[in-house]
């Protein structure tokens, strides 16, 4: 999802052309290498688009990561004042606040007309430096509710890979770095460069259907056992094959159907609807992957009124149609067989 608007202009004492990344303690290392080995690396030799990267720590370092490692930067806060760009790519804690001087840094990035970017758990740092007050934003499926929970103003969407508004970019999580980075490349320099990107680092170009497909039956802790919206989503995940409506499903909160609707918005980014038929999608993807059962078999053991109302959440959720989905399936664990035995 994009909402572009033009990028505001930029204070002369940035460059457009220069990537700093903030870094925390106690922040995974994947995500936090994503934007590095995007942004670090110099392709001009492959024809590819160059740029100068300003690793950054967001507090003091050296600073704990993933494996007992630690990191530290060639920078402090003080080289984000030189980037036009700013990427938080990790945060240690939903509930816990980043330190100031790091959302002050951010803020003033965000005046000076640099392009703030963020993806996973590092949404919550913009989130708290208000920069996504009162407009859409999306992180991982599992931290949205914890950032509707905790940063009420921002309109949370749990099913964008990435939403952008010119200025402020946000990214769905982990391996979803990777597409909100390339999509920073595309917007700076078309998708030609986008794609070449794309090839050296042996990645798609970017994933379009949200991420509605790789949500699961493991509820967040926001919303877990005990909770109104947690205990109804268990019931619902329990009772998928069976037909109900959301009527039915509210029942199962203890709330009236308005109050259920606004709140589950609230806390997942979604609607009560769209999140049940993500559900079902995903409970036959599983039965298309074990059987050779006909689609419309399939589509009433998933809970779905019909085939043609499967095919068409699949085709919100996935971009493809069943049939063809168990096609690719099929032929990605034949070729994976024959690898295996090659090798």
């Amino acid at each position: 999802m994009t909402l572009t608007a033009p990028r505001p202009r930029l204070a002369p004492t940035r460059d457009r052309g220069t990537v700093a990344v903030l870094l925390f303690r106690d922040a995974p290392l994947f995500e936090s290498s994503i934007p590095i080995s995007v942004f670090g690396v110099d392709r001009r030799v492959m024809g590819l688009p160059y740029y100068r990267l300003l690793v950054c720590a967001g507090e003091a370092g050296p600073l704990a990561t993933t494996g007992s490692l630690r990191v530290s930067t060639p920078f402090g806060l003080s080289g984000a004042d030189q980037a036009g760009t700013v990427i938080v790519p990790a945060w240690r804690a939903p509930g816990e606040r980043p330190p100031e001087p790091a959302l002050a840094a951010v803020r003033k990035a965000h005046k000076e007309g640099a392009r703030l970017a963020a993806f996973d758990s590092g949404v919550f740092v913009l989130a708290a430096a208000g920069v996504l007050d009162g407009r859409g934003a999306t992180t991982h499926w599992m931290y949205a509710p914890a950032l509707a929970r905790h940063h009420r103003r921002v309109k949370v969407d749990a099913r964008s890979m990435q939403i952008d508004h010119g200025d402020v970019v946000t990214g769905a999580g982990a391996a979803a770095g990777l597409d909100l980075c390339l999509y920073l490349v595309r917007t700076d320099h078309g998708a030609e460069a986008a794609s070449a990107l794309a090839r050296r680092l042996v990645v798609g170009p970017g994933r379009r259907s949200g991420q509605a497909a790789y949500f699961d039956r493991h509820l967040p802790s926001e919303l877990g056992a005990g909770t109104p919206i947690g205990d109804a989503m268990s019931w619902a995940l329990d009772h998928l094959a069976e037909p109900f409506d959301v009527d039915e499903f509210a029942k199962h909160s203890a709330m009236s159907r308005r109050t259920f609707d606004r709140r589950f918005l609230e806390v997942t980014g979604t609607t009560p609807l769209r999140w049940v038929n993500s559900q079902r999608v995903i409970a036959a993807q599983r039965i298309l992957e074990s059987t050779d059962l006909p689609v419309d078999e399939v589509a009433r053991r998933s809970g779905f009124a019909s085939g043609p109302a499967m095919r068409a959440n699949f085709l919100r959720v996935l971009g493809t149609q069943p049939a063809r989905y168990r096609e690719a399936y099929l032929a990605s664990r034949a070729r994976g067989g024959r690898e295996g035995r090659e090798g």
